[in-house]
């Protein structure tokens, strides 16, 4: 397929969520929770007063760091129950490299980061969101290959009942859609 020009593996980058909401370090977590609710998301960046990426707060940190303890979320800063170090993906790794990373770290989200940069999220929901169409290539891939496989193969003798005269044969090969033993082919070769 990569003949045809076609890329066979789909990446970060096609699937990541980009532009990233980001609150700053200091902020309260209910801000965090506010822009979870605004923007329908599952996570939030926090970043340093220089605007680098320093952690994440995902509804579950916000569920057992704040709630769960009976804190006042008005009360209680970003980089108090922000999950660190970032986990991070290059946008050019696979989609499979990055649900085996998740999968080894048992985490549902990778922060993207070019040059140093934040420039997206993926989820495990943004993966299992694209599962139908990579099946589909993979299908397809297949399909492709088996055909160009068939192709290449030279023809197998059948083993069977010739089609001509009747007689069991380990060596039937189709001609003009009957299934002729060498006798048979033969014999019709001279007749022609």
């Amino acid at each position: 397929m990569s003949d045809l020009g076609l890329r066979t593996k789909m990446l970060v980058r096609d699937v990541m969520s980009s532009p990233v909401i980001t609150m700053d370090e200091d902020e309260a977590t209910n801000k965090a929770a506010a822009n979870m609710d605004m923007h329908d998301l599952g996570a939030v960046i926090v970043t340093n007063k220089a605007g680098k990426s320093i952690g994440i707060i995902t509804e579950r940190d916000l569920v057992i760091r704040v709630i769960a303890k009976n804190l006042k979320p008005d009360t209680v800063k970003a980089k108090e129950i922000m999950t660190t170090p970032l986990v991070t993906v290059e946008p050019e790794a696979t989609i499979s490299d990055a649900a085996r990373r998740m999968t080894r770290l048992d985490i549902r989200r990778l922060v993207v980061i070019y040059k140093g940069n934040l420039v997206g999220i993926i989820s495990s929901k943004d993966i299992l969101g694209v599962m139908p169409e990579l099946i589909e290539i993979m299908q397809e891939k297949s399909r492709i290959e088996g055909a160009a496989r068939t192709e290449e193969t030279e023809e197998v003798p059948l083993s069977g009942y010739c089609d001509h005269c009747n007689i069991y044969s380990e060596s039937l090969k189709e001609s003009n859609g009957q299934n002729i033993c060498d006798e048979c082919r033969v014999e019709l070769e001279q007749e022609k």
